[in-house]
């Protein structure tokens, strides 16, 4: 049997990333899925016969330009196809359209607010420096400040003089999106409800929170640090949907002699002396290696596949106290028609209009995302959720079959601790809430829709391991960002198990197809500094 130097659990994008950049440094890596692909939460498949979709993640743009150019990707058949625009369409037949265009998008803002246009600019150029001074901190294993380790001091130091070389102008501005709402930072630039709707749905993604909560300004930010080509908050879509990603990752990884084995399921991390040795397989199987590297949430990782008994007591409680708090599903449908936006009918036929070929968002008002929240955090799927929704047939004619359409549509709030669970009936009521919603805006869509597949919180978590099918593996607040993710004194890839790592999402610096926490691990690993 061939030896290896490092095992990687779980072989979502992060875990192909982490075993790409180790078997760059020449380790004999291998990588263990449980499912007959990898690709986690990032791959793509033909559900309807003849219709492919992203299934679950379905865009991209946080994935972190150093891997792209590290990793060789476009090489192994990595192609972005860019999201030009977004489209809001309004109750009352408007619309709001945002442009990649500067000129064609101010034009747009003055129609709607003319003081909202003039203060556009400045807006985007904060954010632009604010994506600036975080970006390098994407990269770095967060210290612990109460450490009294000569290392973590000097990181510490380093990361104190960092910032004590922002001007004081962008300190204020950094701490503000760390601490306020979405909605109360928004409220300071704009007017206009829905750009502020719209600009302020970027904050909630991915959390059980309302865009009136505060450190929500902040996820707005994590999102804004999308990056396409040198763009800052520019977004794609991967031709042949976002497995492609995973696709390409795993081909470096395998490139560099990386081993991948699907429909291999690990039941247990072994632990001998307080260090990780190696896995044992559902079948009972027994792989050994010195290092062990767990892409799995920090739940399934810690509480089940090491177990309490070998941890400390402040640990486990740390982890049992980490929130996932899933509240994010998806509903992906195979169209006979493309949908026809009520609010376009003057600009012509959708198949020629441009902004068929960007993001669509339901995102009217700051007050419609908060009511879409009040239902959830009782319990109750949102009776009027928010959607964000592209349909890559128009940008990816491989997606779906001549003259038919696939559209994917990223819905909340639909709360993993729903009121009476989550039975196939309360799935289909979800999927029918989505749609009836969408065709307020768009009358002819149920007409129009051929399939449906409906994906729940509960159904992330079955299908692809994300604990209370939480995107982040964790939600991205103030008490689980940076130093503190997934614990205190274990943000740096290592676990209180010697020689066992963490690499996915649960770690810093989040979630979204990103692949900075495979990267960062790899360099913990290899004691590169950042």
């Amino acid at each position: 049997m061939k030896a290896y130097d490092v095992i990687i659990v779980g072989g979502g994008h992060n875990g192909l990333a982490c075993a790409a950049y180790l078997a760059r440094a020449g380790r004999k890596v291998l990588v263990l899925e449980r499912r007959e692909r990898v690709g986690g939460a990032a791959w793509s498949e033909e559900v309807f016969p003849g219709f492919r979709f992203s299934v679950f993640s379905y865009v991209v743009s946080l994935l972190r330009p150093e891997i792209i150019r590290e990793l060789e990707l476009p090489r192994h058949g990595l192609q972005i196809l860019p999201l030009e625009s977004t489209l809001t369409p309004l109750a009352n037949g408007d619309y709001l359209a945002q442009w990649s265009d500067h000129d064609q998008n101010r034009r747009e803002l003055a129609r709607h607010s003319p003081r909202d246009a003039e203060a556009y600019d400045e807006f985007g150029l904060l954010l632009h420096r604010m994506a600036r001074a975080v970006k390098p901190l994407l990269s770095t294993a967060p210290p612990n400040p109460a450490s009294l380790d000569p290392r973590e001091l000097f990181d510490v130091l380093r990361l104190g003089r960092y910032f004590r070389r922002l001007p004081e102008k962008d300190l204020n501005a950094l701490w503000k999106l760390l601490t306020m709402s979405a909605a109360d930072y928004l409220d300071e630039w704009f007017e206009s409800e829905a750009l502020k709707g719209t600009k302020s749905a970027s904050g909630i993604i991915g959390t059980l929170l309302g865009p009136r909560s505060p450190g929500t300004a902040y996820v707005l930010l994590h999102h804004y640090m999308g990056e396409l080509d040198g763009v800052f908050r520019a977004w794609g879509f991967a031709k042949g949907g976002n497995g492609s990603v995973s696709a390409a990752i795993a081909a470096a990884a395998q490139a560099r002699g990386a081993d991948l084995r699907t429909q291999a399921a690990v039941s247990k991390i072994l632990v001998t002396g307080e260090c990780a040795v190696g896995v044992v397989l559902d079948g009972g199987e027994e792989l050994r290696a010195p290092i062990v590297v767990s892409g799995a949430d920090p739940r399934r990782t810690f509480l089940g596949l090491v177990g309490e008994a070998h941890l400390p007591n402040d640990f486990v409680s740390a982890i049992q106290r980490y929130k996932f708090r899933g509240s994010s599903g998806k509903v992906n449908l195979a169209l006979s028609e493309l949908p026809r936006f009520t609010c376009m009918a003057e600009i012509g036929p959708p198949h020629l209009n441009p902004i068929y070929r960007g993001a669509i968002s339901i995102s009217p008002s700051v007050d419609y995302l908060e009511r879409a929240y009040d239902d959830a955090k009782y319990g109750e799927i949102s009776r009027r959720p928010y959607m964000d929704i592209v349909i890559p047939s128009m940008l990816d004619p491989s997606m779906a079959p001549p003259g038919k359409h696939v559209m994917s549509i990223f819905v909340q709030y639909a709360p993993y601790h729903v009121n009476g669970g989550w039975s196939d009936a309360k799935r289909e009521q979800f999927g029918d809430t989505v749609v009836n919603t969408l065709a307020e805006y768009a009358p002819n869509l149920k007409s129009a829709i051929l399939h449906r597949q409906v994906i729940t919180p509960a159904d992330i978590e079955r299908i692809v391991g994300l604990s209370e099918g939480n995107i982040f593996q964790g939600e991205l607040t103030l008490q689980q960002m940076f130093f503190l993710r997934p614990a205190p004194a274990w943000s740096r890839y290592r676990t209180p198990i010697r020689g066992l790592y963490q690499c996915g999402s649960g770690t810093h610096p989040g979630g979204g197809v990103m692949g900075a926490s495979g990267r960062n691990a790899a360099m913990a690993i290899l004691g590169v500094r950042a």
